[in-house]
């Protein structure tokens, strides 16, 4: 026979379960929420759970048979539609979670940032491309084992020559983590999002938000036709920066732990942008 005290607790735990259940199901939404915050996905994401509930309410409201047996056999095909919807911000959701664990992350100093905004302003001038890529909590050691390995200090004269057109390393993207240049001449993945093949980018820009679509990862690009700088970050790009606004950019995003923690704020602007 069972004791008092354990259908006590059965009976304290069969009172508190459906909350527990409600507890599990918000959290799971707000980590889906937070994962996709400030990217094209949450916009998916929203009009998906709007045309959801306007079909459900709709269905119960005039007694659709098929509309209702279509959407009682939708979660069938759910788990699969949202995989190919959402395929790089789950993929950047698990290695973010994996980073958590298992952190990736070397500091940043100001200088470091001072001198790449120095050399960034310079190439753009000069309309110089580059693509510096700033390595953050998801590491990109598979990038860098196919590119040229370097361990130099971040510098403004040598970023400047490493992107000259006659060096043999100018193609490709550069490796910063930290205040080290890790890899140059490395060949990044190009975003597949149809909605980037429209705008007037070159294979740097999409190189750029392709890398940032599957890490965390922060981006600087200079385009060698008109010389515009430009930042990519959570898969979006923001472009047209000049001096100052690159320079507070890169210190929210690298340095700045309390901006950090609120890099959601600054996603949305992005996102906003152009």
């Amino acid at each position: 026979m069972s004791s008092p005290i354990m259908e006590n607790i059965l009976h304290i735990y069969n009172t508190v379960r459906p909350y527990l259940d409600f507890g599990v199901i918000a959290i799971l939404i707000y980590c889906v929420l937070y994962f996709l915050r400030g990217t094209r996905g949450a916009s998916v994401f929203a009009g998906c759970v709007i045309a959801l509930i306007f079909l459900t309410i709709l269905t119960n409201t005039l007694k659709l048979e098929v509309l209702s047996w279509l959407l009682e056999y939708f979660w069938t095909i759910a788990s699969i539609a949202l995989v190919v919807i959402f395929q790089p911000e789950l993929r950047r959701a698990f290695a973010q979670l994996g980073s958590t664990y298992f952190p990736h992350h070397a500091d940043v100093q100001k200088k470091t940032i001072k001198e790449t905004v120095s050399a960034v302003t310079q190439m753009a001038r000069s309309k110089t491309g580059a693509l510096i890529v700033f390595e953050r909590q998801i590491g990109l050691a598979s990038i860098k084992n196919s590119a040229v390995g370097l361990e130099a200090k971040v510098n403004s004269l040598l970023l400047q020559s490493l992107f000259y057109p006659n060096s043999p390393l100018h193609d490709g993207a550069l490796i910063i983590r930290g205040d080290t240049i890790e890899a140059a001449h490395a060949i990044l993945p190009l975003t597949q999002q149809p909605e980037f093949a429209h705008m007037n980018i070159g294979t740097r820009h999409r190189a750029a938000i392709g890398v940032t679509e599957e890490t965390d990862a922060v981006v600087v690009i200079v385009s060698e036709e008109t010389g515009t700088i430009s930042v990519a970050m959570r898969g979006e790009l923001k472009r047209h920066l000049t001096h100052d606004q690159l320079s507070e950019i890169l210190i929210h995003a690298l340095i700045d732990k309390q901006g950090r923690k609120k890099m959601d704020v600054l996603d949305m602007e992005m996102a906003n942008a152009d």
